[in-house]
C-alpha cells in the first residue's frame, strides 16, 4: 500500500521551467569535467520510451534534458516515490518538469498520455543503481541484484507493459476512426488535449518504440575528491554507502571523465504479438474508452477475451523485457580498462596468478587490433587512437594500474604482474566500487561475449604469433594515428590557421619493401613542419637498392599546426621508437637517416646503443641557427604560457609565420611551443653525442639559410664514434636531402654499402617478440 496519497491527475510540464532547466543543465555540463557524448541515430531519437542503465546518482538528471537538447521534445521521467513524500520545493520542481513517482497508482495511464501527446518517457528499468555492474549470472542469464531482498532478479517489465498498453490504445483510436465513431474520437481528442482529429490519427498510426540506452563512464576513480573532503569537514559519521557514493560519483563529476550515452536499436513493445493476440486486440479495442482501461485487462477483465488477452500480454512483456535488457548492456562503450580487467579475471580463472608484463600487454594489444575490425561492438575512442593504446602509457590506463595496486588487487615484481587474493573475495554491494574496480569493469564488459573470447584467443596466439601480422598491425597504427589526428583537427575552431596551409603532398607514413631484400632496413625521419612526403623519393631510391625503407611520421606533422602545437619532442621520439620496432620485424640490421630535426632525433636513438642499429646518417641537424631570434623562443613561450594561465586568451603569439622551401609539404605557421621543444631536444642530444659509438655520417650545406654551418663540425667533434665522417654540400638550400643536391644520395649509399660488407647477414628472418619461457 502506498504511504503517499497522490492526486489522480498530475501537473503538466511547465514548459518555461523545463526550458530554463535545460539551459542550466547545458551550462553546468560545460562547467563540469565530464565529457558527454551522445551516440544516437535519427531512428533512436524518434523513439518513445527510453531506457537507461543506472550506475551513479547524478546521471538520473541527464537523459531528460539531453533528449530535449537533441530533439526539441519534452521528456518525462520516473523517480523514487521518496522524493514526493513531502510537499516541498524539490517535489514541486520535479512535478513541474515532468517527473512522476514510481508508486503512483495511476502511473501507466499518466505516462501513456504523455507518449500519445508526443512526449518522451525516461525509465531506469533496473529500479536502482547497479554498482557492481553484474547483470549476467554464472549461467549466462540476465538478472540484477535486488537491494531489498539481497537476491538476484529479472529487470522490471514496466517499460514493456507501458509500451504494449500504448499500442492497444492506438488500436482503439484506429478502430474508432474505422467505425467513424465521432463521439468516441472527440472524447479521445479531448482526453489527449489535441487540437484536431488529424493530430489524433497521426499519433494512432505511429508505431511505439522502446529505445535501450547505455551510459558508460571512463575512467572509474576511487581517490579522495573535493566533494568528499568538503562533506567530511562537517560530518564525521558518514555511512559506508554515503562515503562510497561521494567518492565514486564525486570523481565522475569533478575529474576528467568520459560519459558515453549510446542509444541502441529500438525494441518493438509488441514483439511477441502473434495472430492470436492481434485477433483479440481487434475484438477488445472497441471496449477501450479510457487510458486506464488498458492497464486493468489482466487484473480486472470484463470478459473472457480481456482475461485471455491479459494472460497473453504477460508472455509478450517478458519477451520485450528480455530484448531491451540485452540491448541495454550490449550497448556498452568498451575501453582499455574493460579489456585489462577481463584479461586479469581470465588469468585468475586459469590459475595463472603471475604473468609477465610483456605477455600481458602484448595479449591486450593483439585483442585490441582484432576488436577494431568487429563492427558489432562499440569501442571507446581511445581504442581507436594508437597514441592511447600502442605503448599502454596513457594517463587513464596508468591511473587504472595505480588504482589496482593501491587497492591491493595487483602488484608488480621483476617485470611481472601478480594477481592478489583480494581479487577473488566477495564484497558488499556498496563497497565493491571502492574495493574491487577490476571486478566492476569485468562485470560491465561481461555481456559482450566476444570480449572474453577475443582475449582468450589472443592469449592462446601469443606463443605462436604471426610476426608478419604483428608488424602489419604496428604500421597500420601509424596510418590510423594520422587519420585520427586529421579528424581531430579538422574542426572549424582550427580554421583560422588551417586555411593558411597549402599542403597537398600525402603525409602518410610509408613502408617500401624491395623485390630483392639485402636484409637491411632504413628508418627515414623527416624534419620539423614537414611529413614523410619529404623523404618518399629517397625511400623509393633505397628500395631499388634492396633496402626496406620506412618513412615514419612525427606526431603533429602533416595535419595541422594546432596538432603540432600539442606535441612534445618526447612524442616525436616515441614515433622513432615505434618505427624501429616495425623495421625489426622485417630486417636484422637497421640504418637511421634523419633530416634536420629528424636528424637530431636520430642521434638520440643512436645513443641508445640498440644492437640492430648499425649506422646513423644525420643531415642538416640544427644545433645552431642562422637567425639569432631563435634564442628568444623560450622567453616568448614562457609569456604564452603565462597568458594562457591567467586568461582564456591563446597566448600573445602562439604561431610565427614561416616561408617554407616546399609549401606543398611544410607548414606555413610554426607553433612557438614546437620551437621551444626543439630547443629542449637540441640541449638534450648535445650531452648524448659522446655516447654514440656506431658509424656516423654528418652531412650539411655550407650556406644553409636556416641551420648554422657550424652545427655539423660541432656535432662531429663531440661524437663518440670511431668511424665518423663529415660531408659538406655546396648549397644555399636547407632541403638538401629531399632535393638530392650535389649527389647527396650517392654519398649516403656509399657510406651504407661499406657497412653492409662489415655485417655479414644470415638469411633475413623476422624479429620475434621477447616471449616467456
Amino acid at each position: 500500500m502506498n504511504k503517499t496519497q497522490y492526486n489522480v491527475d498530475w501537473p503538466d510540464i511547465d514548459t518555461n521551467l523545463f526550458n530554463r532547466s535545460a539551459k542550466l543543465f547545458n551550462a553546468v555540463k560545460n562547467m563540469l569535467s565530464v565529457k558527454l557524448e551522445l551516440h544516437a541515430d535519427n531512428q533512436a531519437l524518434q523513439g518513445d520510451i527510453f531506457l537507461f542503465n543506472h550506475f551513479s546518482r547524478f546521471e538520473t538528471f541527464i537523459p531528460q534534458f539531453l533528449i530535449f537538447e537533441n530533439t526539441g521534445l519534452f521528456s518525462c521521467a520516473i523517480a523514487s516515490g521518496e522524493f514526493f513524500e513531502e510537499d516541498n520545493t524539490l517535489s514541486q520542481y520535479l512535478k513541474n518538469v515532468g517527473v512522476f513517482p514510481h508508486d503512483h497508482p495511476n502511473l501507466f495511464p499518466l505516462l501513456a498520455k504523455q507518449i500519445l501527446r508526443g512526449r518522451k518517457v525516461i525509465i531506469f528499468p533496473e529500479g536502482a543503481m547497479i554498482k557492481d555492474r553484474q547483470v549476467i549470472d554464472k549461467r549466462g542469464e540476465y538478472n540484477i541484484h535486488s537491494r531489498s531482498t539481497g537476491k538476484r532478479r529479472k529487470m522490471h517489465t514496466g517499460p514493456a507493459v507501458l509500451g504494449q498498453g500504448v499500442e492497444v490504445i492506438k488500436a482503439a483510436i484506429r478502430h474508432a476512426f474505422s467505425e467513424k465513431n465521432m463521439s468516441r474520437l472527440q472524447q479521445w481528442k479531448a482526453d489527449l488535449e489535441f487540437d484536431t482529429l488529424d493530430q489524433l490519427m497521426a499519433v494512432a498510426l505511429k508505431p511505439t518504440t522502446i529505445v535501450p540506452a547505455n551510459i558508460t563512464f571512463y575512467p572509474i576513480r576511487t581517490s579522495e575528491n573535493l566533494l568528499f573532503k568538503s562533506v567530511e569537514l562537517f560530518a564525521d559519521d558518514l555511512s559506508l554507502r554515503q562515503s562510497e557514493e561521494l567518492l565514486i560519483e564525486g570523481n565522475i563529476v569533478l575529474k576528467n571523465t568520459d560519459m558515453d550515452v549510446r542509444m541502441g536499436t529500438p525494441v518493438d513493445p509488441c514483439c511477441a504479438w502473434d495472430w492470436k493476440i492481434r485477433y483479440l486486440v481487434d475484438r477488445v479495442a472497441p471496449g477501450i474508452h479510457q487510458l486506464d482501461d488498458v492497464y486493468r485487462l489482466k487484473d480486472l477483465p470484463k470478459s473472457w477475451k480481456e482475461r485471455l488477452l491479459g494472460y497473453l500480454f504477460v508472455t509478450n512483456v517478458q519477451e520485450s523485457r528480455n530484448q531491451y535488457m540485452k540491448r541495454i548492456y550490449t550497448n556498452i562503450t568498451i575501453n582499455l580498462s574493460h579489456l585489462a580487467s577481463t584479461l586479469i579475471m581470465f588469468n585468475i580463472g586459469m590459475k595463472q596468478l603471475t604473468v609477465s608484463q610483456n605477455r600481458f600487454y602484448t595479449i591486450l594489444y593483439i585483442a585490441i587490433k582484432q576488436l577494431q575490425n568487429n563492427t558489432e561492438i562499440y569501442l571507446h575512442r581511445s581504442l581507436l587512437n594508437p597514441n592511447e593504446y600502442s605503448d599502454f602509457t596513457n594517463k587513464r590506463f596508468e591511473q587504472f594500474i595505480c588504482l589496482a595496486k593501491e587497492a591491493d588487487l595487483i602488484a608488480e615484481e621483476n617485470n611481472n604482474l601478480l594477481f592478489l587474493p583480494k581479487l577473488c573475495e566477495e564484497y558488499d554491494f556498496d563497497s565493491i566500487r571502492l574495493e574491487n574496480p577490476i571486478a566492476v569493469y569485468c562485470n560491465e564488459a561481461a555481456p559482450i561475449k566476444v570480449i572474453r573470447e577475443t582475449l582468450e584467443k589472443a592469449s592462446n596466439e601469443f606463443d605462436n604469433i604471426d610476426t608478419d601480422q604483428y608488424a602489419s598491425w604496428h604500421f597500420e597504427d601509424e596510418c590510423r594515428a594520422l587519420a585520427w589526428e586529421q579528424q581531430t583537427y579538422s574542426n572549424g575552431q582550427f580554421n583560422g590557421i588551417n586555411c593558411q596551409e597549402i599542403i597537398v603532398a600525402d603525409p602518410s607514413p610509408f613502408l617500401i619493401q624491395p623485390d630483392n631484400s639485402n636484409g637491411f632496413g632504413v628508418l627515414l625521419v623527416h624534419g620539423l613542419l614537414a611529413s614523410p612526403a619529404e623523404l618518399r623519393a629517397f625511400g623509393d631510391h633505397l628500395a631499388s637498392l634492396g633496402f626496406t625503407a620506412l618513412g615514419i611520421r612525427l606526431r603533429g606533422h602533416g595535419t595541422s599546426p594546432y596538432a603540432l602545437r600539442e606535441s612534445s619532442w618526447e612524442d616525436w621520439y616515441a614515433c622513432l621508437q615505434r618505427g624501429t620496432d616495425i623495421l625489426k620485424f622485417h630486417c636484422e640490421k637497421l640504418f637511421i637517416v634523419g633530416f634536420s630535426t629528424g636528424g637530431a632525433l636520430g642521434l638520440k636513438l643512436a645513443s641508445e646503443q640498440i644492437p640492430e642499429i648499425v649506422g646513423i646518417i644525420a643531415v642538416s641537424v640544427p644545433l645552431k641557427f642562422v637567425n639569432p631570434a631563435f634564442m628568444l623562443v623560450p622567453l616568448l613561450y614562457g609569456t604564452n604560457k603565462l597568458v594562457d594561465w591567467v586568461s582564456s586568451y591563446e597566448g600573445v603569439k602562439p604561431f610565427v609565420e614561416n616561408t617554407p622551401e616546399h609549401p606543398d609539404i611544410n607548414y606555413r605557421n610554426i607553433p612557438v611551443r614546437s620551437l621551444y621543444e626543439l630547443r629542449k631536444l637540441i640541449q638534450h642530444i648535445d650531452d648524448l653525442l659522446p655516447e654514440i659509438s656506431i658509424p656516423s655520417l654528418i652531412v650539411y650545406a655550407d650556406h644553409d639559410p636556416i641551420v648554422s654551418p657550424s652545427s655539423a663540425p660541432d656535432i662531429f667533434k663531440k661524437l663518440g664514434s670511431e668511424n665518423k665522417r663529415l660531408h659538406t654540400v655546396e648549397s644555399d638550400r636547407h632541403g638538401i636531402l629531399m632535393e638530392n643536391i650535389d649527389g647527396i644520395w650517392k654519398v649516403i649509399d656509399e657510406f651504407m654499402d661499406e657497412l653492409l660488407d662489415q655485417h655479414k647477414l644470415h638469411a633475413p628472418t623476422s624479429f620475434l617478440l621477447d616471449r616467456d619461457n
